[in-house]
């Protein structure tokens, strides 16, 4: 049997919240590149690195609003 996207969505949206949650996750994981444990790793070293220079004071922070400003700017171009 196969249903519309409207049908399947208003299915979902009438499970209860933790299967509506567990359907989502199993969706986005069907859709996800595999796990690249090296690409992992270096992003967890990256993330390392920068807590490292922010906590000693080498890398200062930037207020939310200003960066989400900037994106806004540079978006409207």
């Amino acid at each position: 049997m196969i249903q519309t996207i409207d049908d399947l969505a208003q299915g979902a949206i009438e499970l209860p919240p933790d299967q509506r949650y567990t359907l989502a996750r199993r969706i986005l994981a069907s859709v996800e590149p595999p796990a690249d444990a090296e690409l992992d790793q270096a992003w967890a070293a990256e993330i390392q690195e920068r807590m490292r220079r922010y906590d000693s004071g080498a890398t200062a922070g930037i207020p939310a609003a200003e960066v989400f400003a900037e994106i806004d700017r540079r978006l409207a171009r």
